[in-house]
C-alpha cells in the first residue's frame, strides 16, 4: 500500500483517472444514497417550477475573469 504514496504526483492522477474510469464503466454499481436521491428530486422539483435560462461558456468565462482577474 505505501508504494502507492510513493509514486509521482502524474502518475497519482492517472490512478485516479484509471478508477474513475472503471467505476463510470458500470454505474449501477455505485451506490447512490437516499439522501442524494432526495436532493436530485428536490432540485429538479425547483427547477420545474422556476426555469431558469443557462448560460453560455463565454459568459461563464467572463464572470470567473470578472471574479478572479483572470
Amino acid at each position: 500500500m505505501d508504494r502507492i504514496f510513493d509514486l509521482s504526483p502524474a502518475e497519482k492522477l492517472q490512478l485516479v483517472e484509471d478508477l474513475w474510469d472503471d467505476l463510470a464503466a458500470v454505474p449501477a454499481t455505485v451506490p447512490v444514497h437516499q439522501w442524494q436521491k432526495d436532493e436530485l428530486a428536490r432540485r429538479k422539483a425547483n427547477l420545474q417550477s422556476y426555469p431558469a435560462p443557462g448560460l453560455s461558456w463565454e459568459e461563464i468565462q467572463l464572470r470567473v475573469r470578472a471574479r478572479y482577474g483572470r
